[in-house]
């Protein structure tokens, strides 16, 4: 991280996080209003202890304690060694201060830990996820599928593919 966001550290989620996250999601204009919806469900999945999904959840906290991202994967169900990036959402003010990049890394690091192989991103053709997009890239994922028009006309699925080396 530069050397001004080095206060950041990440962590497991705790229960006492569900608000911050929330209010990140509610204030990135990419997702609408029923994808937040799916996004809590994935965290109260997260925080029930007697859930069986899988999911991780990391958070990003600045100096001061405040939640300022997160990100959330997890093995996909019947592979072997694949695993999928579901979610990440880095606060406005601290976007493009390589947060996300720093969650991203923690997540592909915990996937090698757990013999991952592969992981997959889906994400959205429209051009707001064009950082996103950036972000992935830089990263090593590499597009692999476009299927048009699958969210809703004009907005189509891209999903990206990254290749870890065990």
């Amino acid at each position: 991280m530069p050397e001004g966001e080095r206060s950041v550290r990440l962590r497991v989620m705790a229960p006492g996080d569900k608000s911050a996250l929330m209010a990140i999601l509610a204030s990135t204009p990419e997702f609408k209003p029923a994808e937040i919806v799916v996004a809590e469900e994935v965290i109260e999945c997260f925080l029930n202890e007697g859930c069986t999904s899988g999911y991780r959840v990391w958070v990003a906290v600045e100096g001061t304690g405040n939640v300022i991202g997160y990100v959330c994967f997890g093995q996909t169900p019947l592979t072997e060694g694949t695993w999928d990036i579901y979610w990440i959402a880095v606060a406005g003010t601290w976007r493009g201060r390589s947060v996300g990049r720093a969650l991203l890394q923690h997540a592909e690091a915990e996937i090698r830990d757990g013999d991952g192989r592969m992981i997959l991103v889906e994400t959205s053709s429209k051009p707001e996820y064009q950082q996103a997009m950036i972000l992935y890239g830089r990263m090593g994922y590499l597009p692999v599928s476009v299927i048009t028009d699958f969210y809703a006309p004009g907005d189509s699925k891209i999903t990206l593919q990254k290749l870890l080396v065990l």
